[in-house]
C-alpha cells in the first residue's frame, strides 16, 4: 500500500487495536487503567487504554518493521530527510545520538559554547573534545548570537582534523547563523554538520521562516516537534541526509533509548506530522501573525524592545524567526526573570523562560487573540506598577568560558567541594545553568573566574531557577581536586 500524509499509521494501528478487546497479560500493569482508577478519572479512559506495550500489531521503536517504519518513512518525506526517526526521550535524546554516532573517544567537534547542556552530556558520554566557537554578544541585548561564517573558518583551519561541526538553528532567542555557508564549508573538509533544531519545527512548514536544516544540506537534526509542532512533551525527530547509516544509527539511538516506548508519545508526532504536512502553512502563518501583533503592541508601551529581523546583520545574525516574541526588558528597570515571576505570580500568565535581561512568551496556533491581548496589557501594567531606573543592573548573558579540561575528564575526576566565593581559579566539575534555557553558565571543565561567581550570584538574587550543581542551593560548587 502507498503511504500519503493523509496517514497515520501509528495512530490508526492504535484505534484498530483498541477494537480487539485483547485481554492484557503483559505491561504495563494499570491493564487499561483498571489498575489505577485514580489515574484513570485523571487522564482518562481514552489515555489508558493506548498506553500499551510493544507487540506485533504496533512493532517496536527498537527495530520497527511494520507501523512505526511506515510513520517515520512519511516523517523523513515530510521534513525532506533521507530517514527519520521517533524519539521519546525528548531532543535531549536526538542530540545525544548525533553526536555519539559523529564522534568517537578523543575526536573533535566545533560548536557554539551557546549550546544546550544535552550537546556537552553527549560529550562527557562520548568522551569527545570540544572545539567552542564564542559567539559574538549583541551589546544591547546582551545576547549571544549565531556562529559567523569566519569564525567557523577559522575554527576548521586551526583544527582540520574535527569530526563535525555542530549549529544552533534557531538559538533560543530566535537568531540564525548562515546555515548553508557553514555546511559548505564543513563539507568541504570531509566534517558532518549535527543540527539542534528545538526550536525550529516550524521552519519546515510554514513560509518565510529561516532554512530548516534539511534545506540546507544538514548531515543531522534533531527537531522538538512538541515544542511548535503540537506533540507531547518528550517526543522529538531525529532527521537524516542521505549520507547518514540510518542502521548504525538506530544502533546508537538503541544506546539510550528505552525499550518501552509510549505510544502516547509516538501517536502524537504521528498524529501531528500528519497535520502540519498538510496544514502547516496555514498553522504557522496564523503563529506568525500573532507573535507579530503582539511584537508591535509591546514596542509601542515603551521601555520594552521586542526585537525581530532589524537585528539582521547577514553574518552572526543570518536571519531570525518571526515567530519568536523575545522581549528586551531592562530598559524598565525590571531583569527579565523578575518579569517572568510577576507575570506568572501576579497575572497568572506563564511564559516560556527569563533570563537576566530578556523575556520569552512562546506563540503557538493554541493561542488565542485573547491570551495575546491579556500577556500584552500584564506586561503594560508591569511596567507602570513595578517599573523603576535600570541603573546599575547586569546586561551580559553571555560570559565567554576557559577551557580547561575535556568535559568528560573534568565530570569524573576527583573532586572537592568549596563555597561558591572561594571558587575563582578552580577548574568546575559540574554545570551550573539556568533553567531555561538550559544554556550552561559553567560546564565540566572550564574555568572560574570572579566575574562568573559575580554572575551566578546576580542570577540566584534575581531568582533564575538554577540547575545542574550537586548543591542544590547553589552556593557550593564541585571542582577538580589539584587544578588550582
Amino acid at each position: 500500500m502507498e503511504l500519503s500524509q493523509t496517514d497515520a499509521p501509528i495512530y490508526e494501528a492504535l484505534r484498530r487495536f483498541r477494537r480487539m478487546r485483547i485481554v492484557p497479560f503483559d505491561v504495563p500493569g494499570h491493564k487499561r487503567g483498571r489498575g489505577n482508577m485514580e489515574l484513570t478519572e485523571f487522564l482518562g479512559e481514552d489515555c489508558m487504554n493506548v498506553d500499551v506495550n510493544s507487540m506485533k500489531p504496533l512493532d517496536n521503536l527498537c527495530h520497527p518493521v511494520s507501523v512505526i517504519k511506515d510513520a517515520e518513512t512519511l516523517a523523513a518525506q515530510a521534513f525532506g530527510a533521507a530517514n527519520a526517526f521517533f524519539m521519546v526521550g525528548g531532543t535531549t535524546s536526538a542530540v545525544q545520538a548525533m553526536i555519539l554516532y559523529a564522534c568517537k573517544s578523543g575526536d573533535k567537534i566545533i560548536m557554539p559554547r551557546n549550546v544546550h547542556r544535552s550537546a556537552i552530556n553527549s560529550l562527557i558520554l562520548a568522551d569527545a573534545i570540544p572545539v567552542y566557537v564564542n559567539p559574538e554578544v549583541n551589546a544591547q541585548l546582551g545576547i549571544s548570537l549565531g556562529m559567523s561564517v569566519s569564525q567557523v573558518e577559522q575554527a576548521i583551519k586551526n583544527n582540520p582534523d574535527a569530526k563535525a561541526i555542530m549549529v544552533n538553528n534557531p538559538t533560543y532567542y530566535g537568531i540564525c547563523s548562515d546555515l548553508r555557508k557553514i555546511v559548505e564549508l564543513a563539507h568541504a573538509h570531509g566534517m558532518l554538520v549535527l543540527v539542534d533544531e528545538a526550536h525550529g519545527t516550524h521552519f519546515y512548514f510554514g513560509e518565510n521562516f529561516p532554512v530548516s536544516a534539511m534545506a540546507a544540506g544538514a548531515d543531522i537534526a534533531a527537531a522538538s516537534m512538541h515544542k511548535s509542532g503540537g506533540s507531547l512533551t518528550q517526543s522529538s525527530f531525529l532527521l537524516m541526509g542521505d549520507k547518514i547509516n540510518s542502521d548504525y544509527m538506530r544502533q546508537i539511538v538503541n544506546l539510550t533509548q528505552t525499550t518501552s516506548a509510549s505510544y502516547l508519545l509516538l501517536s502524537s508526532l504521528d498524529i501531528s506530522r500528519k497535520r502540519l504536512a498538510l496544514g502547516g502553512r496555514e498553522i504557522f502563518e496564523k503563529t506568525v501573525e500573532m507573535a507579530q501583533y503582539a511584537r508591535d503592541e509591546i514596542n509601542s508601551i515603551g521601555g520594552y524592545y521586542a526585537y525581530s529581523k532589524e537585528l539582521v546583520n547577514g553574518d552572526s545574525i543570518y536571519d531570525f524567526d518571526i515567530s519568536k516574541l523575545s522581549v528586551y526588558t531592562l530598559p524598565i528597570g525590571l531583569a527579565g526573570i523578575e518579569v517572568y515571576d510577576l507575570l506568572r505570580d501576579e497575572y497568572d500568565i506563564q511564559i516560556e523562560f527569563g533570563d537576566i535581561g530578556n523575556i520569552l512568551a512562546y506563540i503557538s496556533v493554541g493561542d488565542r487573540k485573547r491570551d495575546i491581548e491579556r500577556l500584552i496589557s500584564a506586561l503594560s501594567e508591569i511596567k507602570r506598577r513595578f517599573g523603576k531606573s535600570g541603573t546599575g543592573m547586569l546586561t551580559q548573558e553571555y560570559i565567554a568560558p576557559i577551557v580547561a579540561e575535556t568535559p568528560r575528564n573534568a565530570f569524573y575526576a576527583e573532586k572537592k567541594s568549596l563555597p561558591l566565593e572561594q571558587t575563582a581559579g578552580e577548574v568546575c566539575s559540574e554545570f551550573v545553568m539556568c533553567y531555561p534555557p538550559g544554556i550552561p553558565i559553567l560546564a565540566p571543565g572550564e574555568l572560574i573566574t570572579p566575574e562568573i561567581i559575580e554572575y551566578i550570584k546576580y542570577t540566584k538574587e534575581k531568582g533564575c531557577q538554577m540547575t545542574g550543581t550537586e548543591d542544590i542551593n547553589v552556593e557550593n560548587l564541585n571542582v577538580i581536586c589539584g587544578r588550582k
